[in-house]
């Protein structure tokens, strides 16, 4: 009897504890977070919207571009755009592949194309290749750019600041 009860009371806890934590949200759920996300940032890319663009993204935030230093850290993340858009407008698009979350992290591998249109003279530069995205889920439930990467599928025969 006393060996019942205890496994009673166990099950009690354990059911009891459980409804104190936070439902996670199902994959189908955090996939479309995500591709909302995507929508909202690659908007703000297109719309030239930095504040946006910058909320997007973690503190942590490092981008590796082909040919050149990486960029660490919102601030330079945010250096860097402010300068492409003084320079270019752009059109972009991306076309996900493959989307893996994991708890609070996720990846999304894919491809882009991304058209940059100089301000002042200077010839159009259309870029298409790869890229692989991480995600990382922010306490508030909200998804966040932590990690961007992306290749050419062409060779580049020039690239922005050439122009």
């Amino acid at each position: 009897m006393n060996t019942s009860r205890t496994l009673a009371l166990a099950g009690l806890a354990l059911a009891v504890s459980a409804c104190g934590q936070p439902q996670r949200p199902s994959y189908e759920e955090d996939l479309a977070a995500i591709t909302e996300f995507n929508a909202r940032y690659l908007g703000s890319i297109n719309d030239e919207d930095i504040a946006t663009l910058s909320s997007l993204t973690t503190e942590g935030h490092v981008i590796l571009i082909p040919n050149r230093e990486q960029i660490v850290g919102k601030e330079a993340n945010d250096a860097a755009n402010r300068g492409a858009f003084e320079r270019f407008t752009f059109d972009e698009t991306w076309t996900p592949v493959e989307t893996v979350i994991d708890g609070d992290l996720a990846f999304q591998r894919g491809t882009f194309t991304t058209i940059a249109m100089p301000r002042g003279d200077g010839q159009r530069l259309t870029v298409s290749g790869s890229f692989m995205r991480i995600y990382q889920r922010q306490p508030n439930g909200e998804w966040r750019m932590t990690r961007d990467m992306f290749n050419s599928s062409t060779p580049l025969t020039r690239n922005l600041d050439d122009q």
